[in-house]
C-alpha cells in the first residue's frame, strides 16, 4: 500500500511578509494618491519593480535618512547611490530612470504653455525640469533663452565646473544667445550643498 502523502511537503510556502505591506501600499496609493503617502513610501513603490523579491522598506527608509527626501534621493550621483549597502545596478538603473522621466514631463509642460511669461513660472519650472541642477555634486552655469514673447526657445548647460567653482565666458553667451535670435536671457546657477540651492538672473536686451 503506498505510504500516505506527506502533504506538509507539498504545501507551497506562505508568501513572504512584503507582499501583502505592498498590496496594502498600491491600494493606498490608487485610492488616496500620491499625497497620502510619505517620501520613503513612496520610494518603496518605486522600486517595486527594480526589487521584485526583497522588502524595500528598510531600503527606502535608509535613503531618505541619507539625502533627505524623495526628490534628492532620484537625483543623487550614481557614485554616492552605489556606496549604499544592498542597493545594486538595477534600483539605480530604476531611480536615474524616474528622475529623467520627471525632467521630460516638465519639459513638455513647459513647451505645451509654450512662455515664461512670469517669475512664478520661471521658478515653477526651475523646480521641476531643472531640478537635476539642484541636486548636481558641481556647480552648472545654465542658460535659458527666451523672445520677445518670453517663449522659452532653448534650455542649455553653458559650463560644468567643480564642486564650488563654474568658469562663465559672457562672450559665448552672447554668441549663443544671437545665433538664437533670443531677446532675453535667464541664468541659472546651482549651489552643489546639502541643502540644493539655484540662483537666478534675468537679462533682456534689444
Amino acid at each position: 500500500m503506498p505510504a500516505k502523502a506527506d502533504h506538509d511537503k507539498t504545501k507551497p510556502e506562505d508568501a513572504p511578509h512584503y507582499h501583502g505591506h505592498r498590496e496594502r501600499l498600491r491600494e493606498r496609493f490608487y485610492s488616496a494618491g500620491a499625497d497620502a503617502l510619505s517620501d520613503y513610501e513612496l520610494l518603496e513603490m518605486a522600486l517595486f519593480p527594480a526589487l521584485p523579491r526583497r522588502d524595500t522598506k528598510p531600503l527606502a527608509k535608509t535613503l531618505i535618512k541619507i539625502f533627505g527626501s524623495f526628490a534628492e534621493v532620484v537625483h543623487a550621483p550614481v557614485a554616492r547611490l552605489r556606496e549604499i549597502d544592498g542597493i545594486g545596478e538595477s534600483a539605480i538603473h530604476q531611480l536615474k530612470l524616474i528622475a529623467a522621466a520627471a525632467h521630460r514631463v516638465a519639459k513638455g509642460e513647459v513647451n505645451s504653455r509654450n512662455a515664461l511669461s512670469s517669475w512664478n513660472e520661471v521658478i515653477d519650472y526651475c523646480r521641476t525640469s531643472i531640478m537635476v541642477v539642484a541636486f548636481a555634486d558641481k556647480e552648472q552655469f545654465r542658460l535659458l533663452f527666451l523672445d520677445k514673447r518670453n517663449q522659452l526657445i532653448a534650455d542649455e548647460v553653458q559650463q560644468t565646473g567643480t564642486v564650488d567653482h563654474t568658469p562663465v565666458y559672457p562672450r559665448e553667451v552672447i554668441k549663443r544667445a544671437l545665433e538664437l535670435s533670443a531677446t532675453a536671457l535667464i541664468l541659472v546657477h546651482n549651489h552643489p550643498t546639502t541643502h540644493p540651492m539655484i540662483t537666478l538672473d534675468h537679462v533682456q536686451y534689444r
